[in-house]
């Protein structure tokens, strides 16, 4: 199959006559401050996929980073705040706390979004305390993380994610519930809401503060909350085990599962009987909670198990190649979802991703990613590899932190006319 810029200049066209879906979701602009190995740097793009080229180290995949900071949690890479704050030497830089700003173009109009760690918690005693960030949205702060939930969609794999097949259950939850956000973005909060009075709940039980109305209460909201973040997770697994069944080009077709106790009970009861069951287990494991420092029962057992169907075969017992094809096999079918009931596809941030499929897999990837409309950020140290995205792409060069626009090569140019 071969990516034609006719083809790339075609879809544009439809697009404008109104055949097509416009790009809707967008970042326009994006700055960093004081963010890992880069003191400063502004990133000017437009709709197109980004792609970032240079070196092992130059500081690509930081910049993927500083986008995923525009989501609640704590990015791509799970770091702790005072993590990614840059350093000189030994040193942290004393003058700035982190930040990272961006222009995001959304099918309602233009918004600003600011993140970054709360100056007031660095240096001296402040260290101490617990690390805060800020979010602002138009200027203005936010009174919680998940607002970004609202405005910006992301999704992202990274070789770090290699192993999700694996590995333990708890990083398919997160890349799970991360796609659930991009099709629910309440998810989040229900999410925070169950984790909060979970914790709660836990410190109540390891102190030995056997208060029973307190207790009952948080059981009452992590029973609540438990049984939607469990319905919207099923929901999306089973949109996307339909979806992820028409893979498009040579990408695997995924089966996707989500199994757990409460997934079981949703099989059997209405959703408020089974948030009493859900409740009543949580009353009569305090004892056994509190011996094991855990919570026995709730949507953290919950596994997403996925299968390469061409081959009946479990994700884990498949290769390395194959496995990196369902992940992206699967992000693709979440984005055409996405996409198509929500009217914008997420942004999308693959790192290093291209360099582990073949020719065909990747343009099919990219002939996907223009289909959709998706401003993805791709990172890779070979420029060659996105050649067939030509002019449908823009191109930066990452050397040592500093990011340089590259103009369209003669072989981008041969490669995208073929």
């Amino acid at each position: 199959m071969s990516l034609s810029l006719a083809h790339v200049e075609a879809g544009e066209a439809r697009k404008l006559q109104g055949g097509g879906r416009p790009p809707a979701l967008w970042l326009r602009r994006l700055r960093l401050n004081a963010f890992r190995s880069y003191a400063q740097a502004t990133i000017e793009a437009d709709h197109r996929p980004v792609v970032l080229t240079g070196a092992n180290g130059a500081g690509k995949t930081n910049l993927l980073e500083a986008i995923s900071f525009l989501a609640p949690g704590r990015g791509l890479r799970r770091a702790k705040l005072g993590e990614v704050e840059r350093r000189q030497g030994d040193r942290t830089a004393p003058q700035d706390a982190w930040a990272v700003a961006a222009r995001l173009e959304t099918p309602e109009g233009p918004r600003e979004l600011g993140t970054g760690r709360d100056p007031a918690a660095r240096g001296g005693e402040a260290e101490t305390t617990r690390e805060r960030r800020l979010i602002k949205i138009d200027g203005a702060l936010a009174r919680s993380q998940q607002a970004l939930d609202e405005l910006l969609r992301l999704v992202w794999l990274t070789p770090q994610m290699d192993g999700l097949f694996r590995d333990g259950a708890s990083g398919r939850r997160r890349f799970l519930d991360r796609l659930v956000v991009g099709y629910d973005p309440a998810h989040g909060g229900r999410l925070t809401g169950y984790e909060q009075a979970q914790r709660e709940r836990s410190r109540l039980l390891a102190e030995g503060r056997r208060d029973d109305r307190w207790l009952a209460a948080l059981e009452e909201t992590m029973a609540g909350r438990a049984i939607a973040v469990t319905a919207a997770r099923r929901a999306l697994v089973a949109r996307l085990d339909e979806a992820a069944g028409l893979a498009p080009g040579d990408f695997p077709k995924a089966g996707l599962a989500l199994t757990g106790e409460t997934e079981a009970w949703l099989d059997e009861m209405p959703a408020l009987a089974a948030e009493e069951r859900l409740r009543d287990r949580l009353a009569a494991a305090r004892d056994e909670d509190a011996a094991s420092g855990s919570t026995s029962v709730g949507p953290q057992r919950s596994d997403l198990e996925v299968s390469h169907l061409d081959k009946a075969l479990p994700a884990h017992l498949c290769s390395t190649g194959e496995q990196k094809a369902l992940l992206v096999s699967i992000v693709l079918a979440h984005a055409r979802l996405v996409a198509l009931e929500r009217g914008a596809a997420p942004i999308l941030l693959l790192d290093e991703v291209v360099a582990h499929l073949d020719g065909g897999r990747r343009e099919a990837l990219y002939q996907c990613l223009l289909e959709l409309g998706s401003q993805a950020w791709l990172t890779g140290t070979d420029e060659a590899l996105f050649a067939p995205l030509g002019a449908a792409a823009q191109f930066f060069r990452v050397r040592e932190a500093t990011v340089t626009p590259a103009p369209l090569s003669a072989a981008h140019s041969s490669l995208a006319a073929q």
